[in-house]
Order: C-alpha cells, then structure tokens, then sequence
C-alpha cells in the first residue's frame, strides 16, 4: 500500500510547523469523468439540434383551455413566512402568519418584478381554465406558474382564494 502525502510539514525544534509544501502531484478530475461530461454535453446538443431540425412538437406544455374564472389578488410579503393578500379594493382577504405555497408564489413573484422594476404591490391575476389548471399570471412582466405543478394542497390554497368574495 502506498500513501501519497498531500502536503508535508516541518517542525522547529521548538514544535511548531512551518509553511506547507505543495506535493508533487496535483489534485485533478480524473479523465474518465472529463470524457462522461463531454459526451454529455455532445449529447444533450445532439438531442436538442434534431428536435429543433425536425420540428418535433414541444412536451409538457399545458394545452389550451377556455377560461372558466380568474380574479385579481395582492400578495403583500410580511417577513419570511408571512404573507397578506388583499382584493385589489384593498381589503384583506387572508393573513396568513405562516403562508406556506402562497408565500412561495408570493416570493417569486416579488423577485420577478423586482428583476423587472415593476411595483410588487400590483395585482396577480389567478386564472382557472376549463380543463382544470390554476395559473398565477403576472401581466406585468410575463411571469407565470402552473399552480397544480406544486401538488393538490397547494392548489388549493389558490382555490380558495378564488372562492372568497
């Protein structure tokens, strides 16, 4: 067995150590890893270029629907876990100490218009479309979230929402 020191350290003859010496040989990726990410890589740029060339349709993007409901909320953040949301007259629908997924959705969209230099105190429009989704739609910078991505409980956070006056 042969053990290759890293570094090396000298003492005084008081018993202190001195600087480190680098060793011989440097710490390096090995190359059968560097080959595993290149291929990666060639592949993942292979993949995309056919589907592009093809025109192959796109997967996993909602299909589109009638609109059954929408309604205009405020998020208004309180901290790192609160989270207010009032109707766009101003009146306080829900405050919610402990806002789970609506602060969630609260955070990212705050991070969204702050990105877009947009008022965070602007309304979000929930929209529920015929064949079930539940999105979050802000008008104002383009931001989106499928609601029913984040599992049923926290759809139906945003369902009550659309169900309160």
């Amino acid at each position: 067995m042969q053990a290759q020191a890293r570094t090396t350290q000298t003492r005084t003859a008081q018993g202190r150590a001195t600087a480190a010496k680098p060793s011989a040989s440097p710490e390096m990726i090995p190359k059968p890893l560097l080959w595993a990410m290149l291929a990666l890589v060639v592949s993942s740029l292979i993949l995309v270029s056919y589907s592009v060339y093809t025109k192959r349709a796109h997967v996993g993007v909602p299909q589109p629907a009638a609109i059954v409901a929408s309604r205009d909320i405020i998020l208004k953040g309180g901290g790192a876990q609160a989270v207010t949301v009032l109707s766009t007259d101003g009146t306080v629908l829900m405050d919610l100490p402990h806002g789970g997924f609506i602060t969630v959705i609260q955070n990212a969209l705050e991070r969204a218009r702050y990105t877009d230099g947009v008022d965070k105190m602007l309304p979000v429009r929930i929209v529920k479309y015929a064949n079930g989704r539940l999105t979050a739609l802000d008008t104002y910078t383009g931001w989106s979230a499928e609601l029913g991505a984040f599992g049923s409980d926290n759809k139906a956070a945003f369902e009550r929402l659309m169900s309160q006056n």
